[in-house]
């Protein structure tokens, strides 16, 4: 049998640190994600395969004992704190891991191994080029908007800023370094590029409610809507603190200059 470190959840979570820019806490349990109570009335927490906190991202790598019974695995002989077998058991706690991660403002995405290369058994043949690839698509999420906010957080942990929750929990992104914070609104492609940019800065406006100068404030924006961007002069921006970051189609971040 593998072990952990070499198992196919290792190596689906290493491809993902290396997708994300991040390095995920595997493993990870939060305190409001709990079993059911055993015989002392404790619940104990779950884990979760992997939790990257700078994008707000649990995945869940499912082996094929997730989703068909597997006596090996699911020990029907044996009951558990649940009342029931292991494997109605897991399928019960992943279920709670569900509807409880999203629930929580945090992303899920399971992943499973007929996603990725693998045989009829699935078993991955660890073809990391051709699982890089399908875990790129996987990752990426359904809008342009989602697209450049994680385009953007990924930038921001290689800078060394640290992605936090916001302050406010209308804005978009917020991160902090050393005493910096910054505060970000983004946009993804528009059709109404003006217009969104417009909305975008009465938007980082109403969020300049501090006197602290240490605190900037951020459009990022894709490169289709940089020049809307640019309608509100540099010195302008310069004065209230405004930054503007553009991410391109291929997903490279670039700060405009002032």
């Amino acid at each position: 049998m593998d072990t952990r470190d070499d198992s196919a959840e290792a190596y689906v979570v290493d491809l993902c640190d290396q997708i994300l820019g991040e390095t995920a806490l595997t493993q990870h349990k939060f305190g409001w994600l709990l079993g059911d109570p055993g015989m002392s009335g404790r619940r104990a927490k779950l884990p979760v395969d992997a939790y990257w906190p700078g994008h707000r991202l649990v995945v869940e790598y499912r082996e094929l004992q997730h989703d068909q019974p597997m006596p090996h695995f699911d020990k029907p002989d044996k009951l558990t704190v649940s009342g029931v077998h292991r494997g109605e058991q897991r399928a019960l706690y992943d279920a709670r891991r569900d509807t409880g991660i999203p629930a929580h403002g945090l992303r899920l995405i399971v992943i499973r191994p007929a996603d990725l290369d693998a045989d009829g058994r699935g078993r991955l043949r660890r073809n990391r080029e051709a699982d890089l690839a399908v875990l790129r698509k996987i990752l990426a999420r359904g809008s342009d908007e989602d697209r450049v906010t994680d385009a953007f957080r990924t930038w921001l942990l290689a800078e060394g800023w640290t992605p936090v929750d916001p302050a406010d929990p209308w804005a978009d992104v917020e991160a902090v370094r050393g005493g910096e914070r910054l505060i970000c609104e983004v946009k993804g492609r528009t059709s109404e590029t003006g217009t969104d940019a417009d909305i975008a800065y009465g938007q980082l406006l109403r969020r300049m409610t501090s006197r602290d100068s240490r605190i900037r404030y951020a459009l990022v924006m894709p490169s289709s809507s940089v020049k809307a961007v640019e309608r509100v002069p540099a010195r302008v921006r310069e004065l209230l603190h405004i930054d503007v970051y553009e991410v391109t189609d291929d997903d490279v971040v670039r700060q405009l200059p002032a």
